[in-house]
């Protein structure tokens, strides 16, 4: 697996620190996926929601600072969203169509994922089992992004690419990359 290293953007709004950089790497092997998010800068100026002892499925994470990323097959309308909270929490969903017919994927019992918080930089790394999503190997069209809440009340929301006029993760305009 070749990991590549891709740097997210803000969405341009006024109060962005600008001492934020965030990065995901991912790689594709077959039947699998790895990705790997990697915020630097002073960690203590945002709100990252605490460890849980308990992992588990939860709705709404993207309400909190959250990483996310989405999956689809190449010309298909449908398309998956990954949710992963710093506190391990986590939810997979399935739409039909652009923010059409949400469902959570109930392929998947747990979603492990890796973290680690330091003064000024916070990882996370998933390795995924691709198997209960798509039955054939085929390339997958990826988008990257993340929710990140600031101490002084302020969002940022970062992607690869923000194609509409607000932000918005489900635009396909954002599905940027294909691995």
């Amino acid at each position: 697996m070749n990991a590549i290293d891709h740097f997210l953007r803000p969405f341009p709004a006024p109060g962005i620190p600008p001492a934020l950089r965030l990065t995901a790497r991912i790689a594709r092997c077959s039947r699998s996926l790895a990705i790997d998010f990697e915020l630097h800068g002073n960690v203590a100026d945002l709100t990252l929601p605490v460890r849980s002892e308990a992992p588990a499925r939860r709705h709404g994470l993207w309400e909190e600072s959250c990483f996310e990323f989405f999956l689809a097959a190449p010309r298909s309308s449908s398309y998956f969203e990954f949710n992963l909270s710093p506190s391990g929490h986590w939810n997979v969903y399935r739409f039909t169509g652009y923010r059409q017919e949400m469902r959570e994927v109930e392929a998947f019992e747990s979603l492990p994922f890796a973290t680690r918080l330091r003064p000024d930089s916070f990882l996370l790394a998933l390795a995924l089992d691709l198997d209960p999503l798509f039955e054939t190997v085929h390339p997958l069209d990826v988008a990257i992004s993340a929710v990140i809440r600031h101490h002084d009340g302020g969002t940022s929301w970062w992607a690869l690419a923000h194609p509409a006029a607000h932000p918005d993760f489900h635009h396909r305009g954002g599905f940027t990359l294909r691995v």
